[in-house]
């Protein structure tokens, strides 16, 4: 036994997702008649979860660009410096000009943190600021910066 959820994109084609009694899930992309799988990928629950959390994470978006601005997630990694620190330790915008306006932590979005803010390993960091900017902070949350 297994249940099947199928789900029509925008361009016409069509995908389904097939949850088996044992746990694998399948995530199939029909031919396009409909009659048949044209790719599928199967995937352990992890595999599942992980593609789920990915799918449902928090994002950060601007209505409309802005010229030279740009916004980008970053994480903190295993084995940075600024981890379990607080963030105005990192002294980013001193160090950059860049605008650290968020942390995703666990799916949850935490807006406008503070200096006293401790971040965490995988926390995701939303900064905006110019495309150097933005590199710069980027060697100073895995600790490559000088």
């Amino acid at each position: 036994m297994c249940v099947c959820h199928e789900l029509a994109l925008h361009e016409g084609r069509h995908v389904g997702i097939v949850i088996r009694r044992t746990g694998q899930r399948d995530f199939v992309i029909y031919d396009d008649e409909g009659d048949g799988a044209a790719a599928g990928v199967t995937l352990t629950g992890e595999e599942a979860i992980a593609v789920a959390e990915v799918l449902a994470a928090p994002r950060v978006v601007f209505p409309s660009p802005v010229e030279g601005l740009v916004v980008e997630q970053l994480p903190v990694p295993d084995g940075s410096p600024f981890a379990g620190r607080p963030l105005g330790e990192t002294h980013a915008r001193t160090r950059t000009g860049a605008s650290i306006v968020a942390v995703l932590r666990e799916g949850t979005a935490l807006p406008s943190p503070t200096p006293e803010f401790v971040l965490h390993v995988d926390d995701l960091v939303v900064i905006v600021g110019t495309r150097t900017a933005i590199d710069q902070l980027a060697r100073i949350l895995d600790g490559s910066a000088e």
